[in-house]
């Protein structure tokens, strides 16, 4: 399932949860508007990283990870390797504290589990494989997320 739909799927998850089972509800209004400034950051982030990939003419489709052309190392890739995923898990993050209640970071773990479990570890793989040494080096220079 593309990282989007999955992002998608874990907010209305999170609407859902803090409609119909509000833990603790820690931040209301005017305070819940923090939220904003992580959802405008995470959508920042993922621009620019997508903007990057344009830049450096190869895809940014993470089902076909294999048609990747070039190792991208550079802007936000110098600082995290998965810049696209860290967006929108600030987004998500963000609008759970919009929303207001604990419960909704719990989607927010399990949508990161997600992404690593069944998206992450596969583009390095496959990434390795296609770059090589190139690649291996570019790992252990630069974190998964930061």
């Amino acid at each position: 399932m593309p990282p989007p739909i999955v992002a998608l799927a874990g907010a209305l998850a999170m609407a859902w949860l803090d409609r119909h089972a509000p833990l603790a509800r820690w931040l209301a209004a005017p305070w819940n508007r923090i939220g904003l400034a992580f959802i405008a950051t995470g959508f920042a982030i993922d621009l620019t990283a997508v903007a990057t990939f344009f830049r450096e003419r190869t895809t940014i489709d993470p089902i076909r990870i294999e048609r990747s052309s070039r190792l991208v190392v550079t802007g936000l890739y110098r600082i995290t390797r998965n810049p696209m995923y860290l967006g929108l898990l600030l987004v998500l993050f963000g609008f759970g504290v919009w929303l207001g209640s604990l419960t909704p970071f719990v989607v927010v773990v399990a949508v990161e589990r997600i992404l690593v479990l069944g998206q992450i570890r596969r583009e390095e793989a496959v990434l390795g494989e296609k770059f090589g040494d190139a690649y291996r080096d570019y790992a252990r220079r630069v974190r998964r997320w930061l």
